[in-house]
């Protein structure tokens, strides 16, 4: 999920456990442009300090200003909608005559947040239900699929787990690839068994393992939120984790190299480990986006910002192109 969101979330529980009133607010829904999706969230405190966003800034000041009124009291969830008419949009600064629903929370329960907080740090995808006639918030285990869903009166969100990354090798590009990861949030894992470049791995924030890159596949359990990107050139770790993540229903599979060199890994994949033409089909190599990156950090950026596309579900073509980096 969202960093922002998850720094949320620890603001509102902190503030939970030293004995501050928050309300809590959660995007429903949105017309035309707006600067945060629905889902997202923000807590208020009740000195006005608030954590997360729901627009550029207008709304938040309103939301402020209704707090220190004392007009975000009681404990019934309730709807606020701003910039239903183009006089609105404008104070409230929504673009292109955007529209917010939220659901705001004037008293949310913090043991739930405990609980939300638990069950995310487990990495389960969890469902948060709102009911705005009962006032009931009910948390629980989401399925795969499961996805936002508001009708006027009742909100239900889905959080976590984080979108994962398995990058194998320990080299310079891997090292620029997790930081720039980490920043969106993901959890980052890094295969390399060789000897040679384990103990130099330093970037905090990530977890660093030394088995076989398919035995490292095959532990974390692969969903359609873990990326998989090959980044070693050396067919014998590169194609052992190819050869089962094509398999598999990760997202994003991506490997390192030429074009030439990717046409003679797809003719091994092919020959050897018999993948159908669909499953060589999900392989992103040459991996990344055509920029004409060559240095580590510029082939780095290239690939997170393919994964980002596959992602968000945007049509991104295979490149049919690249040098060796």
């Amino acid at each position: 999920m969202d960093s922002v969101d998850l720094q949320v979330l620890a603001a509102a529980r902190r503030w939970a456990a030293e004995g501050r009133r928050f309300a809590w607010v959660t995007v429903a829904r949105t017309w035309g442009s707006a600067p945060r999706p629905p889902g997202s969230w923000l807590a208020l405190r009740d000195d006005g300090r608030v954590e997360g966003s729901v627009s550029g800034g207008c709304v938040e000041d309103d939301l402020i200003a209704r707090m220190r009124g004392n007009r975000l009291g009681g404990g019934q969830p309730f709807i606020l909608a701003y910039g239903v008419t183009q006089e609105e949009a404008v104070r409230y600064g929504l673009p292109c005559g955007g529209t917010l629903e939220l659901v705001v929370e004037p008293s949310p329960d913090p043991a739930q947040l405990e609980d939300l907080a638990a069950r995310l740090g487990q990495h389960q995808l969890t469902q948060r239900q709102v009911d705005i006639a009962s006032g009931t918030v009910t948390i629980a285990a989401a399925e795969r699929g499961d996805a936002l869903s508001w009708d006027g009166g009742r909100l239900i969100t889905v959080h976590g787990p984080r979108w994962r990354l398995l990058i194998i090798g320990a080299g310079q590009v891997s090292r620029y690839l997790a930081h720039m990861a980490l920043a969106l949030d993901y959890e980052i894992i890094v295969c390399d068994p060789r000897k040679e470049y384990g103990p130099g791995w330093d970037v905090p924030g990530t977890r660093l393992v030394t088995t076989l890159p398919d035995d490292t596949l095959f532990a974390l359990e692969p969903d359609a939120r873990l990326a998989v990107v090959a980044l070693t050139h050396d067919p014998k770790l590169d194609d052992m984790v190819l050869m089962e993540a094509l398999k598999l229903p990760a997202f994003y599979i991506g490997a390192i190299g030429s074009r030439l060199n990717n046409a003679k890994r797809r003719d091994r994949l092919a020959r050897y480990f018999d993948l159908s033409e669909q499953e060589l089909a999900r392989l992103r190599g040459p991996v990344g986006l055509a920029i004409g990156s060559r240095t580590p950090p510029e082939i780095a950026l290239a690939i997170l910002a393919e994964m980002t596309a596959v992602k968000n579900g945007v049509a991104v073509p295979l490149r049919d192109a690249v040098a060796e980096p």
